[in-house]
């Protein structure tokens, strides 16, 4: 589980860096809802899991140092608005690709 939840950080940072360039993604509230959640989700795991992550191998311990490099240095809107509520998004129903990038990483570990 320790290395599913590396990957899913890691997975999940990434999604957040490109969708910071997407000109709706970036301004959205679930956007920023998410990224807050990955960081605090991210820290809480690196707390809980410390002497576990310093166990493995380089390769996935520089996974998990990037993931937090990406997260923190994503800039983070202020007044951020829903962008479908807005009439923005012209994704379906029910799709986000930041959410869903989200509940990918719930669902390998639990809440994020």
């Amino acid at each position: 589980m320790l290395v599913t939840n590396v990957r899913g950080y890691h997975y999940l940072s990434g999604v957040l860096m490109n969708q910071e360039r997407d000109p709706f993604c970036h301004r959205c509230k679930a956007f920023v809802n998410t990224a807050t959640a990955a960081r605090q989700g991210l820290s809480d795991f690196e707390r809980d899991e410390g002497a576990g992550i310093q166990g493995l191998p380089a390769e996935l311990q520089r996974m998990i140092a990037d993931a937090k490099t990406a997260l923190a240095g994503i800039i983070l809107p202020e007044n951020a608005v829903g962008q479908k509520k807005a009439g923005n998004c012209k994704l379906p129903e029910g799709v986000c690709f930041v959410k869903s990038a989200r509940a990918l990483l719930q669902s390998l570990s639990g809440p994020v």
